[in-house]
């Protein structure tokens, strides 16, 4: 059984994929060459399914950080004898620089040994187990390291010092202050031999590496309020977990962390949702520069390049190619972390109706407007189509934002979205060369405030609830300030906030995304953190700002030592649950931090 707390995992990102790496110096998950790949390490759910550990031999205290501005981490032991400081990062192209940034990176671990005191011996061990855990690999010993043959790809694996093999690669490296043992992990197609890489040449790509994302930094951020440093690390985050050669954004870049320990909530979310991404994008107008917008928004178009408004509503999902078909399936032979099953690839929500969609991707659009002219006409078409599919399909049942596996509903949420898309497209209209559908844009828009009020506020629960008709209080309701559809401080408005406040918050001081609704699963989830810094957002909004403050700093003591969330916290405990690092997380981190910097 896998039982490491998941926020005991640092994050490495070469904008095509990712490597969690836990405080030890173990490498536990990594899919490779992309997201969505199949992992070579994935001890993360089962404990004989892959992982690679530099770790001292004898007893040891640690501490790690990011190196400044980049996500290359820095993992700093200490013995009784001695000290050395691991620094691991996955490789972006040589030379890469700025919006450029893990365009054509090489897919290749980096791991670089210092000792920085006295005299330490560090231990070594290297077991891949490709096809999540299925495939044990013949390691074939070569100079300068080894090759790895078994499923999909060949792996080489650069070692400064002998390992030896029975199918897991074992050794030890002893050095001394001033000593330097540098090891990389490099994939390749099948049948090709890898080209093992120097000591020197190793050391150079970490120091590009570095430089690299030094200048994605200095290039895009440029946020000065309150919170800076988790402001800009949670934009790194965001570019971390997009995948360059589409532009597409997964929401987080693992799988089946459950969103309570043994419980079967556990998903695959390694996919673009149309939902997270637009919200990414949103979040970045804040933290980061987004120039890389157009690519996405031209990405979004082609992957949807049906017609988004007619016959069928749009797909909410898409792999990071633009795959539509991501049919779920569960892994039985993984046991999950902490004995949390079934382990899922794939997620069959990508099959469901959320009509909120078309909202969040033209809130986006609009936010982010001038970073997209030049729109090419099919992009610009696609758009239109959304604001069309909103007027045209927002009266009907879905599954709401939540992604509930029971029966479709009117949610409140879903419909607001198909205003904010309407409100959006209309000022937009220009823009896109749609000022003739404005007359039937205005319609629809007024109609739907209309009916939101009417049947989204809920006498007996004194706010606006989770869908018509319903008495189930939802988080979601606090975007109603968030998008403009009624100020914060309206009186239905502050009363839905309190209402959140006093029946919403856990023990943990943090809210849940709702309490008592039906959504087709067993067993329960934690609290939510996306939801706790709405709250935060929405109490700046209505000028409260010392409960904003309030909530935003019990919602942010939740990252773990190296600045990263998780999607929900425990609501008994102190741990984190969920896929991670979640987009969602820290999109609500710069956007709450963003509003209460502005109400003050």
């Amino acid at each position: 059984m896998s039982d490491r707390p998941i926020g005991d995992y640092a994050l490495l990102s070469d904008c095509q994929t990712a490597a969690l790496v836990s405080r030890d110096g173990s490498v536990d998950w990594l899919c490779l060459p992309h997201f969505d790949s199949r992992a070579t390490f994935a001890r993360l759910l089962g404990a004989e399914a892959g992982h690679w550990s530099i770790t001292p031999a004898a007893p040891y205290d640690v501490q790690r950080r990011y190196l400044d501005r980049t996500l290359v981490l820095r993992t700093d032991f200490r013995t009784e004898s001695g000290a050395v400081g691991v620094t691991d990062a996955l490789a972006s192209g040589l030379n890469e620089r700025g919006h450029d940034l893990g365009m054509d990176a090489p897919h290749l671990l980096l791991r670089v040994v210092e000792c920085t005191e006295g005299r330490i011996d560090m231990d070594v061990e290297f077991a891949p187990r490709p096809e999540y855990g299925l495939v044990k690999p013949l390691l074939i010993p070569t100079h300068g390291g080894l090759w790895c043959h078994g499923g999909p790809d060949t792996l080489g694996l650069c070692s400064p010092v002998p390992l030896e093999l029975s199918g897991t690669a074992r050794g030890r490296v002893a050095l001394r202050a001033g000593e330097t043992a540098a090891f990389a992990l490099q994939q390749v197609p099948a049948g090709t031999s890898p080209v093992l890489l120097s000591q020197e040449t190793i050391l150079t790509q970490l120091e590009d590496t570095v430089r690299g994302w030094r200048s994605w930094s200095e290039l895009h951020q440029s946020y000065e309020g309150p919170w800076a440093d988790l402001v800009h690390h949670s934009g790194r985050v965001l570019q971390g977990l997009t995948f360059q050669p589409t532009g597409a954004i997964v929401a987080a870049p693992t799988t089946s962390l459950p969103e309570t320990v043994g419980g079967v909530r556990n998903w695959d979310y390694r996919f673009a949702w149309v939902r997270d991404a637009s919200f990414t994008l949103d979040a970045l107008w804040v933290a980061a520069c987004p120039d890389e917008a157009q690519a996405f928004f031209q990405w979004m178009a082609h992957a949807a390049a049906s017609d988004p408004g007619q016959e069928s509503s749009m797909q909410i999902m898409f792999g990071i190619r633009g795959e539509r078909d991501l049919t779920e399936r569960v892994l039985p032979h993984l046991p999950g972390w902490r004995d949390s099953s079934p382990v899922r690839l794939g997620n069959g929500a990508w099959e469901q109706k959320q009509l909120d969609v078309y909202g969040e991707l033209l809130s986006a659009a609009h936010r982010l407007r001038d970073y997209l002219r030049g729109l090419d006409a099919p992009t610009k078409a696609f758009l239109a189509g959304c604001a069309d599919s909103a007027a045209l399909r927002w009266r009907e049942p879905d599954q709401g934002i939540w992604e509930v596996r029971s029966g479709p509903q009117h949610f409140l949420y879903s419909k607001l979205m198909c205003w904010v898309a309407l409100d959006r497209a209309l000022d937009l209209a220009d823009d896109l060369d749609a000022s003739e559908r404005v007359p039937d844009w205005t319609s629809a828009r007024d109609e739907i405030a209309a009916a939101i009020e009417e049947d989204g506020w809920n006498e007996e629960a004194g706010a606006y609830t989770q869908a018509f008709g319903s008495a189930v209080l939802d988080a979601s309701a606090l975007m109603m300030p968030v998008v403009g559809f009624i100020p914060a401080d309206a009186p239905r408005m502050r009363a839905t906030i309190d209402a959140v406040r006093a029946r919403l918050v856990g023990a943990n001081g943090l809210v849940y995304r709702y309490v008592g609704a039906d959504d087709g699963l067993p067993g329960d989830e934690g609290t939510f953190l996306l939801c706790t810094f709405w709250l935060a957002q929405a109490l700046a909004l209505a000028g409260d700002t010392a409960a904003a403050r309030e909530v935003f700093e019990r919602a942010a003591r939740c990252v773990n030592d190296v600045g990263l969330l998780a999607e929900e916290a425990d609501p008994v405990g102190d741990h984190l649950l969920g896929n991670f690092p979640q987009a969602f997380s820290h999109i609500g981190l710069i956007n709450a931090a963003w509003a209460i910097h502005q109400s003050t």
